[in-house]
């Protein structure tokens, strides 16, 4: 086999340029650096199944943009701690498992189910004309804005249900017993008392005194708290579907010829008030029962008939109808659908003031007096013609937007060398700021934008000093920018951070001390409890803490007190230490009161608890593996 090879040298590289140069073709230099990239490393799996860093970072971009919309205010900074993205992984994590075992349960969502999803949803509610259909053009609208087409917004929807099948029929099976609700009322309003001695940092400033090699070296551990903040100055245009309305004009002609397209838009619906008495039948009732029922509706009849103005009297006294009796069978103002029809038919064909034959419907036979008309005008154009023109900007400027921000992205690409052109096309102002690679606090905007951030401080963009990529900086807004100037983060020397590194070093120091005495006294009250005597006693309970930390309070309540005085000693990191002497307990019956206030918040809490076991039973059958460690 050797010796083939050797003496078919030219033959074998043939074979190799034939098998090589196409994959070259297909994937390129970059394909082959991509299965072995950072972006391609594995940083969890389920079932076997890997989820990557390039699936992660993009999950994470998703939920950040996702929470923008929702909270546009919201400190941007927040987004990039580990805490954060750890919690997008999980989200991801947890998404991947119900996927999984949906498919598994061979679980489903109709389209029945997704419609009534989809009509109680509040947002899609207000798109309701006064016919009940939706507006479709306001309905495109509106998920656009959200990144959406009608069509996956829908199928998210339904994904969206479909997992939650999967945790919800365990929640909805939990049951809390009156036992373990009692239970757990008394873990959460028992008191116990407590005599409290906190050791705090202040307290041993008088006692430190760093050296100047203790400064030195907390300086050459920490130098990334010490470093400058990287900056950029940048220009930026801004495209967004606001600026494009405002450009637009819709002419009286334009705005007409709608208004007529759309007259029953335009119209109120006709409402109608009646006021009615009630002779019941059941369905079942047989021939004997219903010709009573009927001569008796035929007797009352002839009474109103006679005295039209002793209807609501009539009805106080003899209409079976308990919910409308009391007003004199007064039913209020209603339109079209909102009765059953045959009595519908009969209300919208009588005039103010006529009285009904009988009207016989499932719940019996009614005698109806229509006592007033309203509705059914039709607008003028004039009083509505702000109303259109707003609307037809709305649609106009969706329409436009997406011709305009093809051209936008263009325009500052092929023109990567300045802005002007984009700015010029679209008559945009060219903005200046000063950034850092995280958004600034409070910022807002494109300059909130962590997409855009991660454009200014690419490679490309601080070494060429070229535009950036259009970047979607909002719903239906894109930006591009271009760095002036960069200005790197650097070391500051420790001479013009002495001040600030020896504070930090006193602060270190003092907490250190303050533990070092808490755990002491710790020792010492064990030994001898009366050490703590001259501290006031204190009562606090969870709905009471009486101003204590939420780390102390935990402690406190969940130290071991079967034989008493207990104790417990707490390091509250940056607030010091405390040593706590738990004197006494109460446990308190639970009111009847209480227990209906706290017993839907409880049967909450045992659902969620119940699904978070099912869910965490799931991750262990299909092996989810974290590759990244918890922050």
């Amino acid at each position: 086999m050797f010796d083939f090879v050797r003496d078919n040298t030219r033959l074998m590289l043939g074979l190799l340029v034939l098998l090589i140069i196409p994959s070259f073709i297909f994937f390129g230099i970059e394909g082959y650096k991509g299965f072995n990239g950072p972006e391609n490393q594995k940083v969890a799996s389920v079932a076997g199944q890997k989820i990557t860093q390039a699936e992660w970072d993009a999950g994470h971009r998703q939920q950040v943009d996702n929470l923008r919309r929702q909270v546009p205010n919201l400190d941007a900074s927040l987004f990039e701690k580990p805490e954060a993205r750890y919690e997008s992984l999980e989200q991801i994590v947890r998404q991947r498992v119900l996927q999984t075992t949906a498919q598994k349960q061979h679980l489903a969502v109709s389209d029945a189910q997704l419609q009534r999803e989809l009509l109680t949803n509040p947002q899609l509610a207000a798109l309701r004309r006064s016919d009940g259909s939706i507006d479709l053009d306001a309905y495109r609208a509106l998920l656009s804005g959200q990144g959406y087409t009608p069509e996956s917004y829908e199928a998210a929807v339904r994904q969206d249900l479909l997992l939650r099948q999967v945790l919800g029929r365990v929640g909805e099976t939990t049951v809390a017993s009156s036992a373990a609700a009692d239970g757990a009322l008394r873990v959460v309003f028992q008191e116990r008392q407590i005599r409290l001695q906190r050791f705090q940092a202040a307290d041993f400033f008088k006692d430190v005194n760093p050296t100047e090699a203790e400064v030195q070296a907390y300086y050459q551990r920490n130098q990334a708290d010490f470093q400058t903040v990287e900056q950029a100055d940048i220009e930026y245009v801004v495209l967004d579907a606001a600026r494009v309305r405002e450009s637009l004009v819709v002419s009286v002609e334009e705005a007409r010829k709608f208004y007529q397209d759309n007259l029953a838009n335009y119209t109120k619906p006709e409402e109608r008030r009646a006021s009615h008495i009630l002779v019941k039948v059941d369905k079942g009732a047989g021939a004997e029962e219903k010709t009573k029922a009927r001569a008796r509706a035929q007797a009352l009849l002839d009474e109103v008939r006679k005295a039209p103005k002793r209807f609501a009297e009539v009805a106080k006294a003899k209409s079976d109808d308990s919910g409308s009796a009391a007003s004199g069978g007064d039913l209020d103002f209603f339109a079209r659908g909102a009765m059953v029809k045959g009595f519908e038919d009969a209300v919208f064909a009588m005039k103010r003031g006529d009285i009904s034959d009988l009207v016989e419907t499932d719940f019996g036979l009614h005698i109806i007096q229509l006592s007033d008309v309203r509705g059914g005008q039709q607008q003028p154009f004039e009083a509505v013609r702000a109303e259109i023109e707003t609307k037809l900007k709305q649609e106009w400027a969706q329409k436009r937007y997406t011709e305009a921000a093809e051209q936008f992205s263009n325009l500052v690409y092929e023109q990567s060398d300045s802005l002007k052109a984009a700015a010029d096309r679209f008559k945009l102002p060219v903005l200046k700021a000063t950034v850092t690679r995280q958004p600034a606090p409070g910022a807002q905007g494109p300059l909130a934008s962590a997409k855009l951030l991660s454009a200014v401080f690419s490679d490309d963009a601080l070494r060429n000093k070229r535009n950036t990529d259009a970047v979607e900086s909002g719903p239906n807004q894109l930006v591009s920018a271009r760095v002036v100037e960069h200005r790197p983060s650097v070391l500051k020397a420790l001479d013009e951070v002495k001040a600030v590194a020896l504070e930090k070093v006193r602060v270190e120091q003092a907490l250190a001390k303050a533990r070092e005495a808490g755990q002491a006294r710790l020792a010492a009250v064990k030994a001898q409890a009366s050490e703590l005597d001259k501290f006031p006693p204190v009562i606090v309970s969870r709905p009471a803490p009486m101003g204590l930390p939420r780390e102390l309070m935990d402690a406190i309540l969940r130290a071991e007190a079967r034989q008493l005085p207990a104790f417990a000693g707490v390091d509250l990191g940056v607030n010091g230490y405390a040593v706590v002497r738990i004197d006494a307990i109460k446990t308190p019956d639970i009111a009847a009161p209480i227990r209906r206030q706290w017993g839907p918040q409880l049967a909450q809490a045992y659902s969620a608890a119940e699904s978070q076991l099912y869910y965490e039973a799931l991750k262990k059958r299909l092996d989810v593996q974290m590759k990244v460690a918890k922050p």
